[in-house]
């Protein structure tokens, strides 16, 4: 939408090359290395500040490398239990997790991104400990937790919620720091049980680091104008999605702030995933 959007009022083709695999790695190592002049950017997610402290080594620095444009949108995540389980409220699913310490699996659409590194961190404040299991996604990850194979997940708005809907999970809580209004009757896990928690999935577009800033400005002035649209906000709002449209000043604090938080609750768990090359 943002690219279409952005070759629109540019005048300029704007592609959308999706360059999977190394859990996004790949991708963000092309963008650090391409020519600065505003034709190359990145679409970082949450991930972004949580390689540095789930990876022994990166090839490249994930805030010296890029010159940040704006964060373009953001949403909690839903926590989301199999119908099977005995709990309808987060309190009620902690005290279940505590009576039965390493019997809840959780599910993640990946080690060290952010359903894992949330639900570590949700292990952490409330004191429990729920079992990990990773998938390459999130829809293999909805699947498998529809079907009761894992019990548990923070998952994205948009694979969860058809799935909720029909009756076939269980929604107790977002993460974001205030409710979701794809989900206003839900209550934040902060406001259920856990005062601070938050965890923010996020959206955000990076140049290579020496882009110009002229062209960081005005890249940024559309995005944001963009981000206002009617429109714009209409297809977001759909998957449970809230524009930002910030400055490149306030995504570089916002990032740092994220790295700081994941390397502690990536510490304190344990977490590390080797080398990525």
């Amino acid at each position: 939408m943002l690219g279409q959007k952005l070759a629109e009022s540019l005048g300029q083709s704007v592609i959308v090359d999706n360059r999977p695999g190394a859990d996004s790695i790949i991708a963000t190592q092309l963008a650090a290395r391409s020519v600065p002049d505003g034709h190359t950017l990145l679409m970082a997610t949450a991930s972004h500040p949580m390689h540095p402290s789930v990876y022994t080594s990166l090839p490249y620095d994930i805030v010296k490398d890029y010159a940040p444009v704006t964060i373009v949108a953001a949403t909690g995540y839903i926590l989301v239990v199999h119908p099977a389980v005995p709990a309808t409220t987060v309190k009620e699913l902690i005290a279940l997790a505590k009576a039965k310490p390493g019997q809840l699996n959780y599910a993640s659409a990946g080690a060290g991104g952010p359903n894992h590194l949330g639900t570590e961190l949700f292990n952490s404040m409330a004191q429990i400990n729920m079992v990990h299991v990773a998938y390459k996604g999130g829809a293999p990850a909805i699947t498998d937790l529809v079907g009761g194979h894992v019990q548990v997940m923070f998952s994205a708005m948009a694979p969860a919620l058809p799935q909720v809907k029909a009756g076939k999970l269980r929604a107790l809580a977002v993460t974001g720091a205030k409710r979701s209004a794809a989900v206003p009757e839900l209550p934040t896990v902060a406001e259920a049980a856990l005062p601070n928690f938050e965890v923010t999935g996020w959206y955000g577009i990076l140049a290579p680091a020496g882009t110009p800033r002229r062209i960081v400005g005005q890249l940024n002035a559309e995005a944001v104008r963009i981000l206002k649209l009617p429109d714009a906000q209409e297809r977001l709002a759909v998957i449970g999605v809230e524009p930002v449209g910030d400055s490149p000043e306030h995504m570089v604090a916002y990032m740092r702030t994220e790295l700081a938080k994941w390397a502690k609750v990536a510490k304190g768990s344990g977490i590390s995933l080797g080398s990525v090359f």
